[in-house]
């Protein structure tokens, strides 16, 4: 490891993270650093019968890591928490599995994908999105019987204080079903120090073992872990981290204790 000193600019970071994913909210059909859209939600495993269900506009902007609703198993009637909602593809699923008696609550960061998701929410009843932090409270503790999360804890760095936020949300003998960015090896500190490898989805990749770790820490039992093996990485320092550092996608399945 590198003996450099580093420090994460936390506010360069959630500046970057913001401006990223405006522009996924406003203008998904260009490129970015990640995939999105439909073709990738699909290959990662989301069933076009399904995706037919929900807003279109809302599928363009997907920008998920992998798939994890089979892993979750929402039954009607649930009430679900999607940390980093987006433009809203996951909490819209949610809300057609937990129906009308069911309620789904996203929450983002991002003000212009609130407000995308928000349009978007028309017709959908049993949706609410809010904008505010994965780290912070978003529902009353144990108001919620699962919490959902695609690809954005790895762009939050107190990962620990987002899991806790998590565990408190969900009941007892409730779950926490996941698809994020994970490392085999711990990555030096220029990586996990550089805001902008950060917003590319690879500087805040942790090490696998402690990321499932925290996640236990929180009060949660670890029941599956699944790779994404179609989750591809498009830039070229994502590609050289996913050879040299086992940088790569999971799903996570686990239930509150």
């Amino acid at each position: 490891m590198d003996s450099t000193p580093y420090q994460l600019d936390t506010v360069d970071l959630e500046a970057r993270v913001k401006s990223i994913y405006e522009l996924v909210a406003n203008f998904p059909q260009q490129e970015f650093h990640f995939e999105t859209g439909r073709n990738l939600a699909e290959r990662l495993g989301y069933l076009p019968d399904d995706l037919d269900r929900v807003p279109t506009e809302a599928v363009e902007s997907f920008a998920g890591v992998g798939y994890f609703h089979d892993l979750a198993a929402l039954q009607p009637g649930e009430r679900v928490l999607d940390l980093g909602s987006g433009s809203g593809m996951d909490t819209f699923l949610a809300s057609v599995a937990v129906g009308r008696e069911g309620s789904v609550i996203g929450v983002d960061i991002t003000a212009a994908q609130i407000a995308k998701a928000r349009r978007l929410a028309e017709g959908f009843a049993n949706v609410e999105f809010r904008e505010g932090r994965l780290e912070e409270r978003a529902v009353d503790n144990g108001a919620i019987d699962c919490v959902i999360s695609n690809g954005v804890i790895n762009l939050v760095p107190d990962k620990a204080r987002a899991f806790a936020a998590a565990a408190r949300a969900v009941r007892p003998g409730g779950r926490l079903a996941i698809a994020d960015i994970v490392a085999d090896t711990e990555m030096p500190t220029s990586i996990t120090c550089d805001a902008s490898l950060w917003a590319a989805c690879i500087g805040g990749a942790m090490q696998r073992d402690q990321f499932l770790a925290i996640i236990e820490g929180a009060g949660f039992r670890i029941e599956t872990v699944r790779p994404n093996e179609a989750y591809q990485f498009l830039s070229r320092q994502a590609q050289k981290a996913t050879s040299k550092y086992g940088v790569a996608s999971i799903s996570v399945l686990a239930r509150r204790e």
